[in-house]
């Protein structure tokens, strides 16, 4: 892994980027892998994106913080919490857990390959525009009747299992596992709400594997702590308010402006490489 000398205003910028795009089904990882490509950056490196999915992942932890802890005590059976739909789904911690092996080893298998095969743009535009196709067919035939209450073990699994394409540079972890709960019937709100859910243990464990491999290395480099801190600091703020807005949006709105997006965005990174070769 590699932690490239930046500076600060491009730390900021990349922060931003990843806190709004990890949350939205646009895939993060294509948007922090392509913008050093398009602006001429050097590449901040895979620690780096990290260690702004570590803030990313302090954005879930603070915003779900009372709905983790309440279907936590109900996996053991105490009750906790006033949220009436995670008091009706008792087994839902559970639930989250399963659902998380299927990325868990995805990772393992092909976390080599996700750090240099897939992160080229031909994958990367490849996978935007096949994912929001994807999205715009889940929306057309989504019936949207479940809330998170009704998850079941099924569901879990199977979006637990769409969640493992996530290793994928452009697939889009919440993407991806939206689309998945919309395919079994969940409403869009509900969709996102478990999806943000399940990606808490996931994205810890990314976290802790590359501070890991960090450590290994000999650490931040010098002179760049700031630098480290800023990025992660940043990445939680935007992160925990791309949450609210967006689960907000989805109330009454549909993906359909992010298939657009997805598709567009893919097709012009496709467009690029090819005429960039």
């Amino acid at each position: 892994m590699s932690f490239s000398i930046m500076p600060i205003h491009q730390a900021v910028i990349l922060a931003i980027l990843q806190g709004f795009t990890e949350f939205l089904p646009i895939s993060s990882s294509a948007h922090l892998a392509l913008a050093p490509w398009l602006l001429g950056w050097q590449d901040q490196g895979l620690t780096f994106d990290i260690a702004l999915h570590f803030g990313t992942l302090l954005a879930v932890l603070v915003y779900f913080f009372r709905d983790l802890v309440q279907l936590t005590f109900a996996g053991f059976g105490i009750t906790a919490g006033t949220d009436p739909e995670l008091r009706q789904n008792g087994s839902l911690f559970w639930m989250l857990v399963a659902g998380t092996f299927p990325v868990g080893i995805a990772g393992l298998l092909l976390k080599h390959a996700a750090e240099t095969t897939f992160r080229t743009p031909w994958v990367i535009g490849a996978m935007l525009i096949a994912v929001g196709l994807l999205m715009g067919y889940a929306e057309r035939v989504a019936r949207l009747h479940k809330r998170v209450a009704h998850v079941s073990w099924f569901d879990a699994l199977a979006i637990g299992g769409a969640q493992a394409l996530a290793v994928v540079p452009g697939t889009s972890r919440s993407g991806i596992t939206i689309t998945a709960g919309l395919l079994r019937g969940l409403d869009r709100e509900s969709a996102a709400r478990f999806s943000f859910l399940l990606s808490t243990p996931a994205i810890a464990a990314a976290a802790l594997d590359a501070f890991y491999d960090l450590h290994k290395a000999g650490g931040i480099p010098p002179g760049q702590f700031g630098v480290f801190l800023t990025g992660m600091a940043t990445s939680a703020i935007t992160g925990a308010i791309c949450i609210a807005l967006f689960l907000r949006f989805l109330r009454t709105r549909t993906l359909r402006f992010f298939v657009v997006y997805r598709i567009v965005f893919g097709i012009l990174i496709l467009a690029l490489a090819f005429f960039r070769r």
